[in-house]
């Protein structure tokens, strides 16, 4: 079945390829189509996945390289499951947002497109370290050329470098380590890998190097310089694949391969993370409520919200991993949200500056609905998901460090800082007529684009049974070395 997912998005780049580039309308439909198709398909990865054992499942191998013993094998267990299908959903909305957005080079946009969500399934979904270095480096070159070529300002091409070779060069660490482990091992199979002891300063180094690389993806601060330029630099679609997926990878990396290859290191530095974690949340939050962005707001609040998700996943329990994994769909959901009705403010009125705004709900109720919605699911408010997601964080973290629960509850009080008085300037007051003189709520495009995700919130804020029952066999599995 992995293959099968994997095949829909190159047959839409191969119809795409050989599309007339004069065709626009055709080309969207044929990249819309596909992403479609790839989301409904990725739902029966879901519907048939068996949640009473801890296996991997959907097993697929194929040899690469005799020599070198590498391969490509594939597995899904409960913990990759949600991020493909986060990455199948966002697609398929990136591409319907993009509809009248992108006017110029519209075939090269949806064939990157379509090859980012190719290399995402692969990269949750791959159990050996080399393939898995491959993709997730690969995923860089699409991503440059959506930013530096689809970018909203000036400065496109001077973020869209930082973000590539920023996160490249870290990751040469990890490309380091990966051959010490495999000169070591003889191996590069995740499976084989995770049942292999190494001396303790040998174990160290490795442990340094892959945390550096997964760290800068997160990000972690002080690693975190990339991020907010991106993201104001990237257009609409850019900023929902790179908050919304992009930045799970490192997460993704620190929970798959760091503490399953290294565990002895990982509990010996646990407090150096904690430590990073807290001041993540802190100096981000604190950070959010003097930008005058609006796509920086969100991008420093991702970074706080990541704090929360390391902090989760460096408890080694069952409650701080799965709070951990739910604040990750939580926040693609909640930040692609944000970053879709930043995108609709900027279609109409192209300007992202803060004091251009005021009392939009009074012209347009439906945009400022979604817009609270989202604002307040970004502050964790009950019954939305990130309300489940950081208070199983905080309850596993509780069970190891009082004194970093303490501290990253002032974020409680920091995120409902920003966010409302973020919601307040923007949707209250007096209507900014000085500035702009037409407003137009949104169409039902942007409305298709927008609630699948607040169903999603809902679904996993009010009944976060569903998700959990898939992943929990997975973590406790995982956690068994702890």
């Amino acid at each position: 079945m992995i293959s099968y997912l994997l095949i829909i998005p190159l047959i839409g780049i191969s119809i795409i390829i050989i599309t007339p580039s004069s065709s626009n309308n055709l080309i969207k439909q044929i990249a819309f189509l596909f992403s479609s198709v790839a989301f409904v398909f990725s739902l029966f990865l879901w519907i048939f996945f068996d949640n009473s054992t801890s296996n991997f499942q959907y097993i697929e191998f194929f040899n690469w390289s005799t020599i070198f013993n590498i391969n490509f094998f594939f597995g899904i267990d409960g913990i990759s499951l949600f991020f493909i299908l986060l990455t199948t959903l966002l697609t398929y909305i990136c591409i319907l947002i993009s509809w009248m957005n992108v006017k110029k080079q519209v075939k090269p946009y949806m064939i990157l497109f379509l090859l980012m969500e190719f290399f995402l399934i692969i990269v949750f979904s791959i159990l050996d370290i080399v393939v898995f270095y491959v993709f997730f480096e690969s995923i860089l070159i699409p991503m440059f050329f959506i930013i530096g070529i689809w970018g909203s300002r000036t400065r496109k091409l001077k973020a869209a470098y930082q973000f590539f070779l920023y996160t490249l060069l870290g990751s040469l660490f990890m490309l380091l380590a990966i051959f010490v482990m495999f000169f070591e091992t003889g191996v590069t199979d995740f499976l084989l890998l995770n049942n292999f002891a190494y001396e303790e300063e040998k174990e160290t180094f490795l442990w340094l190097a892959f945390f550096f690389s997964f760290s800068i993806k997160v990000p972690m601060v002080p690693f975190h310089i990339w991020l907010p330029e991106a993201h104001v630099e990237a257009p609409t679609s850019g900023s929902v694949i790179l908050a919304g997926i992009l930045l799970k990878m490192g997460t993704y990396g620190l929970l798959r391969f760091l503490i399953c290859l290294f565990p002895c290191s990982s509990i010996f530095f646990t407090p150096l993370v904690f430590t990073m974690s807290i001041i993540a949340i802190i100096y981000t939050s604190l950070t959010t409520i003097r930008q005058v962005d609006l796509k920086k707001i969100i991008a420093y609040s991702s970074i706080a919200h990541m704090g929360f998700v390391t902090i989760g996943i460096f408890s080694f329990n069952l409650f701080g991993v799965e709070g951990s994994l739910i604040i990750m769909l939580s926040h693609g959901f909640v930040s692609s949200g944000l970053f879709l009705c930043i995108g609709v403010l900027y279609e109409r009125h192209h300007t992202r500056l803060i004091k251009y705004y005021s009392g939009i709900g009074q012209v347009m109720p439906i945009f400022s609905s979604f817009f609270l919605f989202f604002s307040i699911s970004n502050l964790a408010f009950p019954a939305t998901s990130s309300f489940v997601g950081e208070f199983l964080t905080l309850v596993g973290c509780l069970f190891n460090n009082t004194f970093t629960v303490l501290l990253a509850l002032t974020t409680m009080v920091l995120g409902a800082v920003y966010s409302l008085w973020f919601c307040n300037r923007i949707l209250f007051g007096f209507l900014s007529v000085k500035y702009i003189i037409q407003y137009t709520d949104i169409n039902r495009r942007e409305f298709a684009c927008l609630f699948p995700l607040v169903l999603c919130i809902v679904w996993l804020g009010v009944y976060p049974e569903t998700f959990i029952e898939s992943m929990h066999l997975s973590i406790m599995n995982l956690l068994q070395k702890f």
